[in-house]
């Protein structure tokens, strides 16, 4: 597994300026719109949290990119804010990070207009620990911090739920909020941004961690999870997105293709035989 720094949401907000910076010093690259014109000459550039988004674009500039004429570069971010406002400003052309339901509250909050272009993989969620062996020795006053943002807060919970740490009100699911716990086991929950569940984890006694974060923090979810999601028919895969309008950037196009290749495919089940990454591709949900 490829070792990456780990980005703080300050160095991450230090690199979307300098990008920034960037931009504003070449406006012939910028369209009045805020996206990047189309020119297939010029680096496509994709924000991505490292794991395992970051590893299989790399993958795909080191091996793929070249005998399809396209030149890949890789922008790493440690946040769940930043690639879409980069993404919708124009200093990246596209971003791999997100599932539908994280865009669709992203870009209802925050009126951008980031839109999905093609799935590549899913990372399920799972419940991790370094104070309990399994989940039924969580008791009243025990701690769970779970992802801060609406759609993985909603998987967070219906998580816990699915095994017994909680109890949602009846017929509420993946959707749910902290509101929607009819708790009576006393279990405590604290929410924390999503980049910071991992490296807090000693901090609480057991903890909801994204796939990708999981990855990133050296833990295997196959071995080290208590309860993980399950990944048959799960509606969260991860895609590449665009600011809309930019869907038909020949460059796009070309990152598209190569993302739902055999050899990607191939790349992820070699990469990640715990099945803590698996491929997901096809057509975004609508």
């Amino acid at each position: 597994m490829r070792t990456t720094r780990n980005i703080t949401v300050a160095v991450a907000a230090a690199a979307a300026v300098a990008l920034g910076a960037s931009a504003c010093s070449a406006p012939s690259d910028v369209s009045s719109s805020g996206g990047r014109k189309a020119d297939s000459s010029t680096p496509l550039t994709v924000a991505a949290s490292p794991t395992p988004h970051g590893a299989i674009l790399n993958f795909v500039r080191d091996k793929l990119a070249a005998k399809e004429g396209l030149k890949l570069e890789v922008k790493e971010f440690n946040d769940y804010n930043l690639p879409n406002k980069v993404t919708e400003d124009g200093q990246v052309d596209a971003n791999f990070f997100q599932h539908k339901p994280f865009l669709d509250t992203y870009n209802k909050k925050n009126g951008t207009h980031v839109v999905p272009v093609v799935n590549v993989a899913i990372e399920p969620l799972g419940v991790y620990s370094k104070k309990v062996e399994k989940l039924s020795e969580l008791t009243s006053g025990n701690t769970v911090s779970v992802p801060n943002d609406p759609s993985n807060e909603g998987r967070a919970l219906k998580l816990l739920a699915d095994n017994g740490v909680i109890t949602l009100k009846k017929g509420v699911g993946s959707e749910a909020k902290l509101t929607d716990v009819e708790d009576a086991k006393g279990i405590k929950l604290t929410e924390l941004e999503a980049g910071q569940v991992a490296p807090r984890l000693a901090d609480v006694d057991a903890a909801v961690i994204n796939g990708n974060f999981a990855i990133g923090a050296q833990l295997k979810p196959s071995t080290d999870a208590l309860a993980l999601e399950k990944a048959d028919g799960n509606p969260y895969a991860n895609f590449l997105a665009v600011k809309k309008g930019n869907e038909d950037d020949p460059r796009v196009k070309k990152l598209a293709k190569l993302l739902n290749s055999p050899e990607v495919k191939k790349f992820i089940e070699d990469k990640y035989t715990d099945g803590s990454v698996l491929p997901a591709f096809g057509a975004p949900q609508s």
